[in-house]
């Protein structure tokens, strides 16, 4: 029987290196002058600090932007309220999921068993989904299936086996 699971994961190496970058650009871009902004990473969260909410929009765009060349995916990321600190400047915290919740793999289970090829189990196993079914064809179309649904977070396939 043919399986493969669904995970959700992210290169911790690549959120780093895309923080690191823009740490980069912003100290030398000129708008981002006597600003005070910065960017913190600590354990997949994001915290960033700048002088207004109009550099806060510029500051995120500039870490999505890395995170998207570093092969980050979006989905993942969740921002937090624009908050006030201290010296008047705003502070925003972004964090980055991992792991398949149980209310997204309930959604996933549904999807799969609703709108999925006959024949296909799916099932939680922990923050990962193990889809299996007896054709290979059948395994590919819930890929694709996956693919173009809109879930919220971003998906990876692996463990694929024959």
């Amino acid at each position: 029987m043919a399986s493969f699971d669904v995970v959700s994961e992210v290169d911790e190496q690549e959120v780093r290196n895309a923080v690191d970058q823009a740490q980069r650009e912003i100290a030398n871009r000129y708008d981002f002058k006597n600003t005070n902004s910065s960017i913190e990473l600590n354990d997949l969260v994001i915290t960033m600090h700048t002088a207004s909410e109009d550099r806060m929009n510029a500051l995120r765009i500039v870490v999505e932007e890395k995170l998207v060349k570093r092969g980050v995916s979006l989905r993942g990321v969740e921002y937090g309220d624009v908050q006030e600190a201290t010296q008047n400047t705003v502070r925003q915290v972004a964090t980055i999921k991992v792991g398949i919740s149980g209310d997204k793999a309930k959604e996933i289970n549904k999807l799969i068993k609703s709108e999925g090829p006959k024949g296909v189990q799916s099932q939680t196993q922990g923050e990962t989904v193990r889809v299996s079914s007896k054709k290979r064809d059948h395994l590919q179309d819930v890929m694709q299936l996956l693919k173009g649904a809109e879930i919220g977070i971003p998906l990876q396939f692996e463990n694929f086996r024959d």
